[in-house]
């Protein structure tokens, strides 16, 4: 009975070091290989490391129980138990937080108590520890070490070295038409990058707005005041309080995508593009406003498989989200374009659904606009909240850069004759 016993004692722990390096080990090359970030190659180094430890203890509790030709069998067998136990401790802990898929969970889960049959298993069998107080501090290290690791490359990392790039508009001097009928104003869009990560660019959109502001012969009063701070919490234009200027909403004059969207800006890159708006001398605008904004991803946050392709209009047969399809009915139509985004590291990328990027090019009578959302497939109807937005934005390091309003009056231009 007791040797039956032993033998299934041992089946259970060779059998769950093995099962351990094989997952390690497949995690931790994909990791090493392909990771995005130093830190999380630095993690596929551990978990390779920790892979061999198994696998050696695996060698070692076969002596212990069988041949014991080694004397020290027992400490190696374990040291990788210990190993195995910690490990699969953590993953199960990283895969609760950020998994998706039962498996996974369930498969960690056994495997993190079977380490710890395992471990004290081998205990049990009057382990020689030539220096107990050497090899106590030696694990304990170890363990502070995977740990901290582990921390930083999940929980500190992803919160540190916020960066985005800048997105600056000039203007040139407007040129006139050899009629003298028209005039083109030339506006210069720069994007620099000074941060250390490059960034996928999702979406990018320029729009001009012409506005009417004709002059009050007299000052306007307090209640006209109040009449136009009222408007600033209904637009995303906010018009200065006056005491003569009579600011008259803002309508769409042009507006283009301005960069290859799937494209990408690297750190220390800079991207410059110019953009030419028209109009005729008898425009009924006196200023013309100028914004430019795109929305990016972080390159060491998700990797963006191409093509971003194009998908849908929001006034088409396609099935779009019905938030979209309220937006269409206020008067803004879409463009959708979608693509397939997969994780950072290898963990998440087994572990969660598939996801999807879908980028929004909005535009209407009162302005234009570009976002972007990460869902899983058929999701992309829900509303997030908050809280989801928030935690959405900082795992895939996305990013909405608004330059604007850049305004220029044109009475200098429309008084050319």
């Amino acid at each position: 009975m007791r040797t039956w016993q032993s033998r299934v004692t041992l089946a259970v722990i060779v059998l769950v070091l093995l099962m351990t390096t094989l997952l390690l080990a497949k995690i931790g090359l994909e990791d090493f290989a392909h990771d995005l970030t130093f830190a999380g190659r630095l993690t596929g180094a551990v978990l390779l490391v920790v892979s061999f430890t198994t696998l050696v203890g695996a060698v070692a509790a076969l002596d212990q129980w069988i041949r014991q030709s080694f004397p020290y069998s027992g400490l190696v067998a374990l040291v990788g138990t210990f190993a195995a136990l910690l490990t699969n401790a953590m993953l199960l802990a990283q895969t609760l937080k950020d998994g998706d898929s039962a498996v996974y969970p369930a498969l960690f889960g056994v495997l993190t108590a079977a380490s710890a049959y395992a471990a004290f298993a081998v205990w049990r069998t009057s382990v020689v520890i030539p220096a107990p107080k050497r090899v106590a501090a030696a694990v304990i290290v170890s363990s502070v070490i995977a740990a901290a690791n582990f921390g930083y490359q999940n929980l500190f990392q992803p919160y540190q070295r916020q960066t985005q790039p800048l997105i600056t508009v000039s203007m040139g001097k407007p040129v006139l038409s050899k009629d003298r009928k028209a005039f083109a104003v030339p506006v210069d869009i720069t994007l620099r990058n000074h941060g250390e990560v490059g960034f996928y660019v999702l979406g990018t959109e320029f729009h001009a707005m012409g506005k009417q502001v004709p002059l009050s012969s007299k000052d306007r009063l307090r209640q006209q005041w109040r009449a136009d701070a009222e408007q600033w919490s209904k637009s995303s234009e906010v018009n200065p309080l006056s005491r003569r200027e009579m600011h008259q909403p803002g309508e769409l004059v042009e507006a283009k995508p301005w960069m290859t969207q799937g494209s990408w800006v690297e750190s220390n890159d800079t991207y410059a593009t110019r953009v030419v708006v028209q109009l005729p001398m008898n425009t009924p605008y006196d200023q013309l406003s100028f914004y430019a904004t795109a929305s990016l991803a972080r390159k060491d946050r998700l990797v963006l498989e191409p093509p971003l392709d194009f998908v849908a209009y929001s006034w088409g047969r396609e099935k779009v989200p019905g938030w979209l399809k309220k937006r269409q009915s206020s008067g803004l139509d879409s463009l959708i374009y979608r693509a397939r985004v997969h994780e950072n590291n290898a963990l998440d990328e087994h572990t969660r659904d598939p996801r999807f990027v879908s980028v929004y090019w909005m535009f209407g009578t009162h302005g234009a606009s570009v976002l972007s959302s990460i869902a899983r497939k058929d999701e992309e109807h829900h509303i997030p909240t908050s809280a989801e937005t928030n935690e959405v934005t900082g795992r895939y390091g996305l990013v909405d850069l608004v330059t604007g309003p850049v305004e220029r009056t044109l009475w200098d231009v429309k008084s050319q004759r």
